[in-house]
């Protein structure tokens, strides 16, 4: 099953929309831990709330998902932690949450897209997630758009 990967981040809502809807996305999961942020522009949690209308797919924030304030302020805010390590503790975080128990691979059947800031793949944690589930759930592909 492909699961999908986007960063909204120097992209314009024109580019960003029209991959999903290329793609045929019905559904967006917001992996970001702060969605409400004014540097978010177009990609605000309330105003995601629309998408439904702009690409008839359904809009969720899942925080599990996300890393914790504490590892994404030392790595982005702080500068205390390297890029492997991040990695390394996002990795365990997301272990200890269980995260391929809490959700389910036959909603992955309908095209999901997992939703963060970062513009391309390497350096996120929406990599990461997918890197995860396909460790633990069959036939696992990323497709980073």
């Amino acid at each position: 099953m492909d699961i999908y990967s986007i960063g909204f981040t120097q992209s314009t809502a024109e580019r960003f929309f029209g991959r999903l809807r290329a793609h045929g996305i019905r559904r967006l999961l917001d992996v970001r831990l702060n969605n409400r942020s004014q540097l978010a522009g177009f990609a605000k949690r309330d105003d995601l709330a629309y998408f439904r209308e702009l690409c008839g797919a359904t809009y969720e924030h899942v925080p599990m998902l996300a890393p914790t304030q504490e590892i994404l302020d030392a790595y982005k805010k702080h500068g205390s932690m390297s890029w492997p390590d991040y990695e390394r503790r996002f990795r365990d975080l997301i272990e200890r949450r269980h995260v391929e128990r809490q959700l389910d691979p036959a909603t992955f059947k309908v095209p999901t897209v997992l939703l963060c800031s970062e513009a391309t793949p390497e350096r996120c944690h929406r990599r990461l997630v997918i890197d995860y589930l396909a460790q633990h759930w069959r036939d696992v592909q990323a497709v980073h758009l």
